[in-house]
């Protein structure tokens, strides 16, 4: 089976020292274990959800497996891991897969380098992750557009605040008017009766 790992350029080893010197999702610090992705698109998904350095290189790399993995059966990040700590040091199979939290339909792949058949796994074959330079394009793009919605939003609320001002300034000029007009035809009437009586 064809499994699928995206990682730093100068990280290609298949020996699991960086899960051995970090600790993994679901395996232990001091274990190591090659984490892989059954599909492509699932090792770049998985590391865009750690938002990767957009500085440092990433490669897209498959190798392909001789083996069937054994499907992890239990749930949960601390069962699983309890569960491939046992794995891990009974050696008992090369593979071990876990349904994808980040893509339900795929599987994460663990590889034991220390498993006797691991010498006969081949090294990862590369390519520089284009797809990961154009999401971060895109990145840059929606942020861009982003700043210029908020500018353009910025200004239209400055607007509706100038235009509500405003009309609120005339409502009140048009209603004292009124009330002056209603006092002068008030006071016209008062008057005329005061002098209809007179």
């Amino acid at each position: 089976m064809r499994l699928w790992r995206l990682t730093r350029a100068d990280e290609t080893g298949l020996d699991g020292a960086g899960t051995s010197r970090h600790g993994g999702r679901y395996s232990p610090r001091g274990a190591p274990v090659v984490n892989f992705a059954s599909e492509a698109g699932l090792a770049v998904l998985i590391a865009l959800r750690y938002e990767p350095d957009p500085a440092v290189d990433y490669v897209l790399g498959w190798t392909e497996v001789d083996a069937t993995p054994e499907r992890i059966p239990v749930d949960g990040d601390d069962a699983i891991r309890a569960w491939v700590s046992g794995w891990l040091e009974e050696r008992r199979s090369l593979l071990a897969a876990v349904r994808s939290q980040v893509l339900p339909e795929a599987d994460v792949v663990l590889l034991n380098p220390l498993h006797p058949e691991a010498d006969h796994v081949a090294p990862l074959v590369t390519r520089v992750n284009a797809l990961l330079e154009r999401v971060d394009g895109i990145l840059v793009d929606v942020k861009d557009v982003t700043t210029r919605v908020s500018d353009r939003t910025e200004r239209v609320d400055a607007a509706i605040r100038t235009t509500t001002s405003s009309v609120s300034s005339r409502v009140n000029r048009v209603l004292t008017l009124v009330h002056t007009a209603r006092a002068a035809v008030d006071g016209f009437f008062h008057n005329g009766r005061r002098a209809e009586r007179a």
